[in-house]
């Protein structure tokens, strides 16, 4: 089993920026990908941003300028530095990792509990 604790969420003013931070735990395999999701009320979990151990990532168009992704191998963390944020983007962030054995086919998949950002003036 993985664990994924989530933090950095908050209230944040138009304009402002935040920076989520989730650090796995666990049983953690090398090849992974980590990334965050967030849902709004009212509307499905989306895709934000994603990168692989390898450094590679994948962003969702709305967020792409304004979010960065980035990663620590060392310390099995992710973060996503949000800047620019709009109302929009309110919404519970959830942490994300899928892995697996370096020569398994078959990924697991992971949620944190989610962390709240609101974005109000």
């Amino acid at each position: 089993q993985v664990q994924l604790v989530e933090s950095g969420g908050g209230l944040v003013r138009p304009g402002g920026s935040l920076r989520l931070s989730c650090t796995a735990s666990g049983s953690i395999f090398s090849v992974n990908h980590m990334g965050w999701y967030r849902q709004a009320p009212g509307k499905e979990r989306e895709l934000v941003a994603t990168i692989a151990n390898g450094g590679s990532t994948d962003y969702a168009d709305s967020v792409k300028g304004r979010f960065t992704i980035s990663r620590d191998n060392t310390k099995n963390t992710v973060y996503l530095q949000m800047n620019s944020l709009e109302p929009e983007g309110t919404a519970v962030y959830y942490c994300h990792r899928k892995q697996r054995r370096l020569f398994d086919t078959e990924w697991s998949a992971y949620w944190g509990q989610g962390t709240q950002v609101t974005v109000s003036s």
